[in-house]
């Protein structure tokens, strides 16, 4: 198999805690050097955190694995500091097509909503973006971050937990304030704490290949309708054709079956074939069965090689707990979900980024431990819709009954011509953030705003802004704290050390196009409360500092002053 990327080994390093035979406390450790940990990491780092995390491994990822980024989880990495390189790398699309059989039944948009600074989605193999992750946390001066280093057991105590940790050098004990397990699916954490994982596998598997194809191999024997495809060529973008994410049901050179196609960085592209739940997962594998799939999928005059395979059976289930006492679980050991829709990393950097400022206002700003509980509300709420979306997509891609499949078949029949069938077909819904309607950290509005307006519980939407007459955008501008995004006259405001600063349009910042304004409904005097994940938790028509104070107080999870 051609290789693409060269997969860096890590220094491991007896820490000097280790090699002292001493035991530290540490006010953060973070279990896992995945996405969701090194952007954990990250984030307290950045909020003043002095944060450790332990990996049992030393390189990044095997094989491409999450390969979708939405418009969201780059705000995130935008706040981190680490989105330009991975832009740079990524591949940038925002419209997709669904095929049935040789036919277009339908093709969608994924931002409706123009004018903002992210993409809807970038492809990209998870390795590259480990990479970035990984070298920005090394800069950092808060981070540790320690390679082959295994957890083994933890006890909790009063006010810390107490870690047996194991590396080439032997095994000691260190300890932590707060403990995030960021260790995947399988997580040892999880387990020794005795948390509990429920939900549902599906009695499917599908086969990735990660495929390298030249830019002039791509081109060789494309469809003649870019519309339609006949499996010669199938879905190779055309020169200068912007990229999108092509899905097939039944396909002509996959009959009765699912075929997904991405394209990644550096000439790999990604391709997942649905296999039925009795295919045998090793000889599927092997090249020789792999290869005339590929093969029948692209034509014979499209040239390839084999990068990366896997066949994976998938879940949907999460942890009954997202705290259990001082442990916090996010990414792949909370939760788990089908790949289709790009909801297992985006769901996971979104946990971190919910996690993050307050652990910090716990830590660094006096609030009360119970904030940490609202990790759980939220986020196991965002977890439950994601599960509901992932399950509602395997169900219409591998229907459970005939009568289950005539339907799905009508459904894309009828989305060829009806507008009304489209928003049926269900080949993925794909990431986007789950809004916290019902979140108690939320201020209930006073007085009346336009529907689809940014609501509290929402995440804030991005719009061009100017500052000091130079164009920016909105989501750079609210920075890493509270703040108060102001139409009108307003001050800081402070409660027990914790301060919203004012943004103030026409002061501050401008709004050239009027779009700042029409997105948030704003009218002379509005004013909203932004949270520092950037989530909208207040608002009113006119800056009250009594309001805001209470305001504060809820959003940090305090009930009395």
């Amino acid at each position: 198999m051609q290789q693409t990327y060269q997969y860096p080994e890590f220094p491991y390093v007896q820490s000097a805690e280790q090699a002292a035979g001493e035991y530290l406390q540490h006010p953060l450790v973070i279990i896992g050097a995945g996405p969701v940990g090194l952007s954990l990491a990250l984030d307290c780092a950045m909020r003043g955190i002095r944060t450790l995390v332990l990996d049992d491994n030393n390189s990044v990822s095997i094989g491409s694995r999450a390969v979708c980024y939405a418009k969201r989880t780059l705000e995130v990495w935008e706040r981190l500091g680490v989105a330009t390189p991975l832009l740079a790398q990524g591949v940038s699309w925002q419209h997709g097509k669904v095929f049935h059989r040789d036919e277009l039944a339908y093709q969608f948009d994924l931002l409706p909503v123009a004018a903002q600074q992210m993409p809807a989605m970038i492809n990209l193999q998870q390795y590259y973006l480990e990479e970035e992750l990984v070298a920005a946390c090394v800069k950092h001066p808060l981070v540790d971050l320690r390679w082959k280093h295994k957890l083994l057991s933890l006890s909790q105590e009063a006010d810390a937990v107490r870690l047996q940790v194991e590396t080439p050098d032997g095994q000691f004990a260190l300890g932590a304030q707060w403990l995030v397990a960021c260790d995947g699916a399988s997580s040892d954490t999880r387990r020794m704490v005795g948390a509990d994982f429920s939900g549902q596998f599906f009695q499917d598997r599908f086969l990735i290949a990660d495929v390298v194809i030249k830019p002039d191999a791509a081109k060789a024997e494309l469809p003649a309708d870019a519309e339609h495809s006949n499996g010669h060529g199938a879905g190779l973008t055309r020169p200068g054709a912007a990229p999108e994410r092509w899905f097939w049901f039944d396909p002509p050179f996959h009959p009765g079956q699912s075929v997904l196609l991405h394209k990644q960085s550096h000439d790999v592209w990604r391709i997942d074939f649905q296999l039925g739940w009795e295919a045998d997962p090793l000889e599927e594998k092997k090249p020789e069965n792999v290869i005339p799939r590929i093969r029948a999928m692209l034509g014979e005059g499209v040239p390839f090689e084999l990068e990366w395979v896997s066949v994976y059976q998938f879940a949907c289930r999460r942890i009954d707990q997202f705290r259990h006492g001082r442990v916090l679980f996010a990414g792949d050991a909370a939760h788990q979900v089908s790949p289709f829709g790009a909801r297992g990393a985006n769901t996971g950097v979104q946990d971190a980024d919910n996690l993050a400022w307050k652990l910090n206002a716990v830590l660094n700003q006096g609030a009360p431990e119970r904030l940490l509980d609202t990790y759980h509300e939220e986020r196991a709420y965002a977890s439950d819709d994601n599960l509901a979306q992932s399950t509602r997509s395997t169900d219409f891609i591998t229907p459970k009954s005939r009568a289950s499949l005539r339907l799905r078949n009508a459904v894309l029949e009828l989305a060829r011509s009806e507008a009304f069938a489209r928003p049926l077909v269900n080949s993925g819904r794909l990431s986007t953030p789950t809004p916290y309607l019902s979140s108690s950290l939320n201020t209930p509005d006073e007085q009346a705003f336009a529907a689809a307006s940014v609501c509290p519980g929402s995440p804030c939407l991005d719009a061009p802004v100017q500052v000091a007459g130079q164009s920016d955008w909105l989501l750079r501008q609210l920075g890493r704290g509270f703040a108060l995004l102001s139409w009108g006259p307003a001050a800081a405001v402070t409660w027990a050390g914790v301060t919203a600063q004012p943004l103030i349009v026409g002061r501050d910042i401008a709004d050239p196009d009027g779009l700042l304004a029409q997105r948030f409904d704003a009218q002379p005097g509005t004013v909203y409360l932004i949270r520092p994940d950037q989530y909208v938790v207040a608002r009113w028509r006119e800056f009250s500092p009594a309001k805001v104070i209470t305001a504060l107080r809820r959003s940090l999870g305090a009930t009395q002053a």
